[in-house]
């Protein structure tokens, strides 16, 4: 009997089937599970609650910059706000790049 027709047997006995297939993958499965809950979750929750405070922000809001600087909204745009930074100054700043809200308007 040549070494390749062999190859076929000797793998065969090699790869675990049935329950004991599935005993092997257990562990992979456990860290997905595992960087799932402590990963991903968190950080989809995290941007959801970031999505809902931009959407509540309006005219007069006081918030924070990803750059650290601090304004208030002057105007609401679709894409985009304006803020007042200084007297006099005004910028516009993308939604994205509002960190977080610092006091609302009231």
């Amino acid at each position: 009997m040549s070494l390749l027709a062999e190859i076929p047997s000797v793998l065969a006995q090699q790869t675990p089937s049935g329950p004991q297939g599935l005993m092997s993958f257990l562990p992979f499965i456990l860290i997905f599970a595992a960087m799932y809950f402590l990963m991903i979750a968190p950080q989809r929750k995290k941007q959801k609650e970031h999505t809902k405070m931009l959407d509540a922000l309006s005219t007069g809001d006081e918030v924070i910059t990803v750059g650290g600087i601090y304004g208030e909204i002057t105007n609401k745009k679709d894409d985009r706000f304006v803020i007042r930074i200084a007297e006099g100054t005004k910028v516009e700043i993308g939604k994205a790049f509002i960190h977080a809200l610092v006091k609302k308007a009231g």
